[in-house]
């Protein structure tokens, strides 16, 4: 991305870091929502800023990517906004409208699977303590209970995860079963029994021209 597109993608964010005090001057935080919304162009800032979220979610433990609360907003002292331009509302967490849309479109999954104690057992015994984490109204950040394998379908971009279908009969007969369909896909660790357990942190965010982008940390 062009250095005229990030300048965009600052303008898109509004008046919404109004004010940064001297002493916290370019917080890290407000790199990383600026640079998210860009899709992290090249720049020694955005790869700073982009650094620092991969560092938080390569485990242990794994942090929250984008943490707001180190980031200062709000309007400076005696500030007015100009006649007629429309009033700046934050919410309980202190963010506006447009920020809080990138920080609650981030997806974070922290995928962990194990095998089935018995090796002979079939692929319903593997364990899933998968979480996902996601942030409050008051802006902190939680992990909670998920699942990889109904999870969403672009964690198998991960070379650790594959898309399985699962079919069901649909023609019966004598014989056994004379027709089949895929009656939806489920999410399954890759590389057996050696490799599929092995943890996986994946992350997917939005920039300003509503693009997905994905990052996966294996380790």
């Amino acid at each position: 991305m062009s250095l005229s597109r990030l300048a965009l993608a600052s303008l898109v964010l509004g008046a919404t870091i109004l004010h940064s005090p001297p002493a916290r001057a370019y917080p890290i935080d407000c790199a990383i929502l600026l640079c998210l919304a860009g899709g992290f162009p090249a720049s020694a800032e955005c790869s700073s800023a982009k650094l620092t979220m991969i560092r938080r979610i390569t485990p242990w433990p794994v942090s929250p990517p984008l943490q707001l609360w180190n980031c200062p907003f709000g309007l400076p002292t005696g500030f007015t906004a100009a006649p007629g331009s429309p009033g700046i509302s934050l919410g309980p967490d202190g963010l506006t409208d447009e920020v809080r849309g990138y920080r609650d479109a981030i997806e974070i999954y922290h995928i962990r699977t194990f095998p089935p104690v018995d090796d002979e057992a079939p692929d319903s015994a593997w364990r899933d303590h998968t979480q996902r984490g996601t942030y409050l109204d008051d802006g902190s950040h939680r992990w909670v209970g998920a699942s990889l394998r109904h999870g969403p379908a672009w964690l198998a971009e991960s070379d650790r995860v594959r898309r399985v279908p699962i079919q069901v009969c649909t023609r019966e007969t004598d014989n056994g079963c004379w027709e089949w369909r895929v009656s939806h896909y489920e999410n399954w660790p890759a590389g057996g029994f050696l490799l599929g357990y092995r943890p996986v942190v994946a992350i997917r965010y939005e920039d300003f021209e509503g693009n997905k982008h994905t990052e996966f940390v294996n380790y």
